[in-house]
């Protein structure tokens, strides 16, 4: 048994065993390959601007991950082409239709990608290219196996020519058209061999070769070699090779031991059975059994003493027996009321969700499913569905209510936390009070909710856009409360905010609570959506390219509840098929690895720093405010007197330098105040009410005539995230552009624990330019980052 899976990052444990397997699988079968090529395949899925490609990697995987099979293929999405970069399948296993399967795989992918054409380098079967027997042999089957799919190499172009004199052996370029069943025009197959001339082979091909092969491609439409081993009636055998991995599907199966039957209590079983029997026939999904949580699962976001209090309840009532809350004392810790019929109240924020035996089994096989649905994504799984009921977002730390008992979506969060930051998403109807209040003083997990304005939904109580967090969690919450009539537009606007809030935050996993009260005649809301405005909503949040964990809420119009799921899913699978690369990050030090950052904030409508090149009057010496959420933050170039243990106290802050390198960054400013510029090294300090919140260290490179060397930069771990170290750069940039330069240099380790450090310096434009192995020490080696300035 075997499973292809695509490799979107190397950010998740999971991920980078099977990438480590594909590199060692490629080295193993393309002895030819540069090392420093296979060892950027991590760096190529997060920076598509490497090769102006994005690269996609599949992986064919047995038990226990073990990688039987790859593909490394690159996307150009303007020209709309594929090229295969390389398929190899490990030597022992040739022959087993694991080949087969993974060119069909790709072929898929292609197509879903919107390319109209594959295409790929062999080597060439004739004897006056390919003298060595043996060699031609092992060309001829490849030729072989590629045109049982319709893939023939393109004829009457010089694409085989040689480069130098000394060469041999050049390849075919192919083409397969997928399906599309006509041969390639003129222009199409231009522009596709100038990019991959120009962008693959930059440092083999010279311009005017380039040109001079571009310029061979006249025929219209361009011509394909005629089949050689196969007959031209052949027909490929039809495959139905999915593209994209399915959604893992957790639906708890003891939800329908919950049903209160009393007139109007809308959260029923029927509600999971409407949407089962609509998304079940669309292929999107597969069934995955939870396995049952750990008990310490609850109790990492809930209150033990109402958890006991929930089991002790329902182990005195009756198996049909409902308890409802009426009486809600003040709570006192200290003293809780001691009859069980009384103490709802205590734990309960509302009349209408009562305890029962099988509520309480149906909740905690709620959570099972959404833990399950957390080690789904930790397993590589990009997207999983935990189907439940009862819902869980009203539950809160210490108390229940809303048909909530246990917050699934928290404790799915909190899991997924342990290995990257965590953004939890509520889409329904009512504000998502539960995982407010549950990481309402924690940074390391983002909650947005957008909602009907608690001024009349339930509630009532939270959900209004003044609540931000506090402490450690300050400015981690985002309420986005909407008018009593919204349509899908409305709801769409208010998604495209909290989309680039969830941008800034970079977190590694996205928990979505999918409320579907919020469609056009639901009984508990006023809203109009319908199943084009839920896709919308879907792609939306898929074009975060995140591994997304759907759970349940909301929703209980049951006619229209199944196929408003369904597009949704449609939607978000579509968007995670257009979302770009996902740059890992995690704020603005140089050797930060894993440091929580501060919040998102609106950063890009404050003043620019001093010499940011953007028409700002203040000189190279001026200082400059500008406001954040926590105050007032000046700039200023020149260091004085005291700067040098502010600095080294700042860089110790930040726990991410080795201690021998704390008095280096202070020394250069004792050497800029002793020598001035003569010291070679310029400075940016960014202060708040007279404390250092961060600085950058640069300066012309020695021999040079206008290249800049970013030395240091660094960020206080209560600023991280806000944004600083990109105005840092920015600043940076803008006075080493006063200063004659034309490009900026940055080094830093390749090592895995700073790819949060290198994503950085990518999304502020940095390309990486060389890799030096063993530079550092055996095994760290230094990459070097540049930005050419415009």
């Amino acid at each position: 048994m075997f499973r292809i899976r695509r490799i979107h990052d190397d950010l998740l444990p999971t991920n980078r065993v099977v990438l480590r397997q594909v590199q060692e699988l490629l080295g193993e079968r393309f002895s030819g390959i540069p090392a420093v090529e296979i060892e950027s395949l991590g760096e190529r899925l997060r920076n598509p601007f490497l090769q102006r490609f994005r690269t996609v990697i599949l992986a064919v995987e047995g038990p226990g991950h073990r990688v039987k099979a790859c593909a490394v293929i690159s996307h150009e999405p303007e020209i709309r082409f594929c090229f295969l970069d390389y398929l190899a399948t490990r030597a022992k296993r040739a022959g087993d239709g694991l080949g087969g399967a993974l060119y069909e795989r790709i072929r898929s992918e292609a197509k879903v990608l919107g390319a109209r054409g594959l295409f790929f380098e062999c080597l060439p079967d004739s004897v006056e290219a390919s003298p060595d027997p043996a060699m031609r042999r092992e060309n001829a089957s490849r030729l072989r196996f590629y045109e049982r799919f319709g893939a023939r190499p393109i004829m009457g172009t010089l694409y085989e020519l040689p480069v130098k004199p000394e060469n041999s052996c050049m390849p075919h370029l192919v083409y397969d058209g997928l399906d599309g069943g006509h041969e390639p025009s003129r222009g199409y197959v231009r522009r596709v061999v100038r990019a991959i001339l120009e962008r693959k082979y930059q440092h083999l091909c010279p311009p005017e070769y380039v040109e001079r092969v571009v310029e061979s491609i006249r025929d219209q439409p361009v011509k394909l070699r005629p089949p050689r081993y196969l007959p031209s009636t052949y027909r490929p055998p039809e495959v139905m090779q999915r593209a994209e991995e399915p959604v893992a599907l957790l639906v708890t199966d003891r939800h329908e031991l919950h049903h209160v039957r009393e007139r109007g209590y809308v959260e029923a079983p029927v509600r999971l059975g409407a949407i089962l029997g609509a998304i079940e026939p669309s292929g999107l999904f597969e069934r995955v059994v939870p396995s049952a949580a750990p008990h310490r699962a609850i109790l990492d976001v809930h209150d033990a003493g109402m958890v006991r209090y929930l089991n002790e309840a329902t182990r005195i009532l009756d198996p049909e027996q409902l308890l409802y809350p009426y009486v809600f004392p003040i709570r006192n810790p200290a003293r809780p009321p001691r009859d069980a019929s009384v103490r709802a109240g205590y734990y309960c924020i509302d009349t209408f969700t009562p305890i029962s035996r099988p509520a309480l089994a149906a909740a905690r096989r709620g959570v099972d499913c959404a833990h399950a649905g957390a080690l789904e994504l930790l397993r590589g799984r990009r997207l999983a569905y935990a189907l439940v009921r009862p819902p869980g977002h009203h539950a809160e730390h210490s108390v229940f209510g809303g048909f909530c008992y246990f917050n699934n979506a928290a404790i799915a969060a909190h899991q997924l936390s342990r290995h990257g930051r965590v953004a939890i998403l509520d889409l329904d109807y009512h504000h998502g009070n539960g995982q407010q209040e549950i990481f309402w003083r924690r940074s390391d997990v983002f909650t947005i909710s957008i909602h009907g304005n608690p001024r009349f939904a339930y509630p009532y109580f939270t959900g209004f856009d003044d609540e931000r967090g506090e402490g450690p969690g300050a400015g981690f919450n985002l309420n986005l409360p909407l008018p009593e009539r919204q349509n899908g537009q409305d709801v769409l606007r208010a998604l495209g905010k909290a989309a680039g809030r969830i941008r800034d935050f970079e977190p590694m996993f996205l928990v979505l609570c999918l409320g579907l009260d919020t469609a056009k005649g639901d009984p508990t809301g006023t809203w109009s959506l319908r199943a084009r405005d839920f896709s919308a909503l879907g792609q939306a949040a898929g074009a975060l390219g995140l591994p997304t964990l759907v759970v349940q809420e909301g929703g209980y119009k049951t006619r229209t509840l199944g196929q408003n799921v369904r597009a949704f899913f449609e939607g978000l699978l579509a968007g995670q098929r257009k979302a770009g690369p996902r740059l890992g990050g995690h704020g603005a030090a140089v050797r930060i690895m894993e440091q929580p950052a501060r919040a998102p904030t609106q950063l890009d409508r404050e003043p620019a720093p001093p010499g940011d090149g953007q028409g700002s009057e203040a000189g190279p010496e001026a200082v400059k405010a500008m406001s954040s959420m926590t105050g007032t933050l000046t700039y200023r170039t020149e260091p004085g007197r005291g700067d040098a243990e502010r600095v080294s106290a700042l860089v110790a802050a930040t726990g991410m330098f080795h201690d021998y390198e704390v008095p280096v960054a202070a020394e250069l400013v004792d050497e800029r105040i002793a020598k001035g510029e003569a010291s070679g090294y310029h400075f940016l300090f960014v202060e708040e009410g007279g404390e250092l919140r961060g600085y950058a260290c640069f300066g012309p490179v020695a021999c040079t005539a206008s290249s800049f060397d970013l030395f240091w930069i660094a960020v206080h771990p209560t600023m991280q995230g806000h944004g600083l170290g990109r105005r840092l750069i920015e600043g940076v940039e803008g006075r080493a552009r006063e200063m004659g330069g034309t490009r900026i240099y940055i080094e830093t380790s390749h090592r895995e624990q700073y790819l949060p450090t290198r994503g950085f310096y990518q999304r502020c434009g940095y390309d990486l330019v060389s890799v030096l192995e063993d530079f550092y020490a055996p095994g760290d080696a230094k990459a070097t980052y540049c930005k050419v300035l415009s």
